[in-house]
């Protein structure tokens, strides 16, 4: 009985974790709740040892601060470290040793400190990224017209196709610069041509 009640608290914790940092359709938070209400139910035939609630409540809170502090990989091990020694002896103990299975509990372990080092961190990091795609970095770009403006056409800029609009009309292949930005529609003006060098 305490290895399932180990697991499924393990379980409900990675979910947990992961609901917390890839947050979206609601599985991932109602399968952690489901997880840790049965994992609950079991402890109430377990004996408990409650330092380790401690234990596991520092885990806790190295994994909220792995959410706003640097060194987010190291905080993230330690919390793992710490919510997998605070679950094994909550079960309390039998004989000397854990009630949960020493060898489950290192590969638990083992597996819970990978899963904080590659899925856990991977979506802590994707949360902190700045958007790629920047709408605003288009501003003041050139580029040129692909189908006539008049007034609405395309032009491509950036590297990009986008649908345009002029306020006067222009025909494909003259250079435009980006004044401004109306959804996804750019507005253009003519780049306006450069002097001939005298000699």
């Amino acid at each position: 009985m305490p290895n399932v009640v180990y697991l499924l608290l393990m379980a409900g914790l990675w979910l947990a974790a992961m609901a917390i940092v890839s947050p979206g359709t609601g599985l991932l938070e109602i399968g952690a709740f489901a997880v840790l209400i049965l994992a609950g139910l079991g402890t109430l035939r377990v004996p408990l040892d409650l330092w380790a609630l401690g234990v596991i409540g520092l885990g806790v809170v190295l994994f909220v601060g792995a959410l706003r502090w640097r060194r987010t990989a190291l905080w993230l091990v330690l919390s793992a470290v710490l919510l997998s020694v605070g679950s094994v002896f909550l079960l309390g103990m039998e004989a000397g040793q854990t009630a949960v299975h020493p060898l489950l509990a290192a590969a638990v372990s083992i597996l819970t400190v990978a899963f904080f080092w590659v899925a856990v961190r991977r979506g802590v990091l994707a949360q902190r990224a700045k958007p790629v795609h920047d709408p605003e970095a288009i501003l003041g770009q050139v580029g040129d017209v692909r189908t006539a403006l008049d007034p609405v056409g395309s032009v491509y800029v950036g590297g990009e196709l986008w649908s345009a609009r002029s306020e006067t009309a222009l025909p494909v292949g003259i250079p435009v610069r980006v004044r401004g930005r109306e959804g996804l529609v750019l507005i253009v003006d003519p780049v306006p041509a450069e002097p001939d060098a005298k000699p």
